[in-house]
């Protein structure tokens, strides 16, 4: 006799995002159910078009997050590398204790709390000239 076990289909949470535009100087994403392969498209596309407006600060709600695989988690490496370019931080937030062990153990959690980089003046200052050394002068000794 053979007995056929009952097919398990995967439970699946597709990925929902909803944006909260409110505070114009810190967007909100929040995101939930399975951040993956085949969920994670329109994330990105969030993220680029919020950051198109380059505000100070992207926030990443994922309070409703029940499963991330490894690109769900490069698309928060993403918006971390493309907040640098134009000066926008990304800051997470209601993070869930599975997503916070997943970003301290790839060290992603590290690179989320670097400081952006300082902006580059548009416009180099002026250099003033230095006295010139005359004849005679001392020069302080090198301390080592």
């Amino acid at each position: 006799m053979i007995v056929k076990s009952p097919v398990r289909r995967p439970r699946t949470n597709p990925l929902t995002t909803t944006v909260d535009l409110s505070d114009p100087n810190a967007p909100l994403i929040r995101v939930g159910g399975e951040l993956a392969y085949a969920t994670s498209a329109p994330l990105r596309v969030e993220v680029d078009r919020l950051l198109a407006d380059a505000p100070p600060t992207v926030v990443l709600d994922f309070a409703d997050l029940h499963f991330i695989d490894s690109t769900g988690l490069a698309v928060i490496v993403y918006a971390w590398r493309e907040g640098r370019q134009v000066g926008t931080a990304i800051r997470l937030r209601a993070v869930p204790r599975f997503l916070a062990s997943i970003l301290d153990i790839t060290g992603v959690a590290g690179l989320l709390a670097r400081p952006l980089p300082q902006a580059r003046p548009t416009q180099a200052l002026p250099t003033q000239a230095l006295p010139q050394a005359r004849p005679g002068d001392q020069r302080p000794a090198a301390s080592a």
